[in-house]
């Protein structure tokens, strides 16, 4: 009965592309709204993104992004690529690009009216996100409590995939026992969690693991882009070709090519999803705008470099070497064209980083979502030791019923918070406009 629901859920809001066009229609609806301001303020955007935090003691703009970026950046920067490639063609990265310039406006909107509408706790930090959005403005609690039991759902079926997808990468390449993976995996895990620490052990944790996970993954991309500098021209010749149907002999398949792209990147980027908006909301900044930028950018990183990074190892490969192949062995194969036998073990070690900080990740968001519900810390810690044995029981098995969970709590989040984000643009763009005459009178003041 309950798989049924989950299945016809699924099916009417993936299958049937209602997601797709509500998160194209808020993207467009935003951009217009904020005159592009992903593009107007991009430099604005990049003068944002700062270390330091009002008073030193709560979570920074940049730890907020890391969190956000971990939670985006994940194994489906690299297994969603492929797909949409292997599937689209080289076209699906173009409208990927796109709808990453368009989401970065929602993924604004929604974070400004994060912190707009946060809560302080007893110790002076701070908690929100969509539900205290739901609370505090639309005064409707138990569609918050909805969004956040949606929230937990998505979060227990992105925890198994992400473990199944380390153990997958391990045991394609060096035939190890799933079960020592999963231990090992889920015991990183708990001594991220449960350790001591003056900060939060799981922001202190990605504050180091997304900067290195990235700055690696891309020095590689960045050898792979140098040494085959020549074939560049022409892989952007099949990207904007495939992308407009150049080369497809019917419409039909400039469509599928669209779609693809169009969906992996609602999909990857999360924008509109709301699951930002727990990182955005525990921001220590004075002004909701700077969080807003700091969350959009998270959206450039995620769609316009990594995924574009997965992309060009992909297509700068030898035709003849990967001809035939998809998932992840098209990937691992590309890479050990580029250099060597040395991609397979990197494969792994890359997709371990990309997993292990979206575990991370989303375990932060699940307690912010259970915070909502109760406040009992007895019961975050129950919850947190779901996690672990999520973690593990993901590593050695495929559980198809509890990985639709994940497209299941997505959808629903996502519905949720589009519902109550749609109306409130106005005041996100009211603050905008303010902000953006603050930085007018500090400009005329140099003058």
């Amino acid at each position: 009965m309950i798989k049924e629901i989950i299945n016809n859920v699924n099916s009417i809001l993936w299958e049937k592309n209602i997601l797709v066009a509500m998160l194209i229609g808020m993207a467009l609806y935003a951009s217009y709204r904020t005159k592009f301001m992903q593009i107007r303020l991009f430099g604005q955007i990049i003068k944002t993104l700062k270390g330091e935090n009002t008073n030193g003691e709560g979570m920074s703009s940049l730890e907020a992004f890391y969190l956000g970026t971990a939670c985006r950046v994940g194994a489906g920067n690299i297994a969603g690529v492929v797909a949409a490639i292997s599937i689209g063609g080289p076209g699906a990265l173009f409208w990927m690009w796109i709808v990453a310039l368009l989401g970065a406006s929602t993924s604004f909107v929604e974070s400004v009216l994060a912190v707009i509408y946060r809560e302080k706790s007893k110790d002076g930090s701070y908690k929100g996100g969509t539900p205290w959005i739901i609370k505090n403005r639309l005064k409707k609690k138990w569609l918050g409590v909805a969004y956040s039991i949606s929230s937990l759902l998505c979060y227990i079926g992105v925890i198994q995939v992400m473990s199944n997808s380390v153990t997958e990468s391990i045991v394609g390449a060096y035939k190890l026992n799933s079960n020592i993976i999963g231990a090992v995996l889920s015991g990183l895990v708990a001594l991220t969690i449960f350790g001591k620490g003056k900060k939060d052990r799981i922001v202190a944790a990605l504050n180091k693991i997304v900067p290195v996970m990235a700055i690696t993954y891309l020095g590689v991309v960045l050898y792979i882009l140098i040494t085959n500098v020549t074939g560049i021209p022409e892989v952007f010749m099949r990207i904007f070709s495939a992308a407009f149907g150049l080369n497809q002999f019917a419409g039909g398949a400039l469509g599928g090519v669209i779609m693809q792209g169009v969906r992996r990147g609602l999909f990857s980027n999360e924008a509109g999803s709301g699951n930002g908006n727990y990182a955005a909301a525990l921001a220590d900044v004075d002004d909701p705008v700077k969080q807003g930028m700091v969350q959009s950018l998270s959206v450039f990183v995620d769609t316009l470099i990594i995924c574009s990074a997965t992309a060009f190892v992909i297509l700068l490969a030898d035709g003849v070497a990967v001809e035939g192949l998809s998932g992840m062995v098209l990937f691992q194969e590309a890479l050990k064209n580029h250099i060597g036998w040395i991609g397979a073990p990197f494969t792994v070690v890359i997709l371990f980083f990309f997993s292990f900080s979206t575990i991370l990740g989303v375990t932060f968001y699940g307690r912010n979502a259970l915070h909502f519900i109760s406040e009992n810390s007895n019961v975050n810690v129950l919850y947190q030791i779901v996690v672990i044995i999520m973690v593990y029981i993901g590593a050695v098995e495929q559980n198809l019923v509890v990985w639709s969970l994940a497209d299941f709590g997505l959808g629903l989040m996502t519905v949720l918070n589009l519902v109550a984000i749609s109306p409130l643009v106005g005041e996100a763009v009211t603050y905008l406009e303010k902000y953006e005459e603050k930085i007018k009178e500090k400009i005329n003041i140099k003058i």
